[in-house]
């Protein structure tokens, strides 16, 4: 007998799994690297072509140095994107919370004080009009 085979692969549900918070904390540190190491290759490729190196080698040297820094850009620009979802889901809860304080304030407010007794003052049996 086959097993079930899921579709999707095994890095793919581990990501899915992952909270938005563990998202932020790895791809924004990951993403600043990888644009750094993208910056450095480009400043040793500028070098190669300063010293007189073959063509060939600077170029390569600036197209690997060109795709470090697009892919930490993505990197960083993702981690931005689950930060804002962090902040935005922390201001909505927030709100929600102060919204319910004030609508359990007005009900607390509009509730009678004295349960079981009746809001009108009676006379007092010793007292004469």
């Amino acid at each position: 007998m086959i097993p079930a085979h899921n579709p999707k692969p095994p890095g793919k549900q581990l990501i899915k799994r992952m909270s938005t918070r563990t998202k932020w904390l790895i791809l924004a540190p990951l993403g600043l690297f990888l644009f750094s190491c993208g910056l450095w290759v480009l400043s040793e490729a500028a070098h190669q072509r300063r010293i007189g190196e073959p063509t060939q080698v600077w170029v390569l040297l600036g197209l690997y140095s060109l795709a470090l820094i697009n892919t930490g850009l993505i990197f960083f620009g993702e981690a931005l994107r689950f930060r804002i979802l962090l902040d935005v889901r922390r201001e909505t809860r927030r709100s929600m919370r102060q919204l319910l304080r004030k609508v359990n304030a007005k009900e607390i407010r509009k509730s009678p004080a004295r349960k079981g007794k009746s809001d009108k003052k009676t006379k007092s049996p010793t007292k004469t009009d």
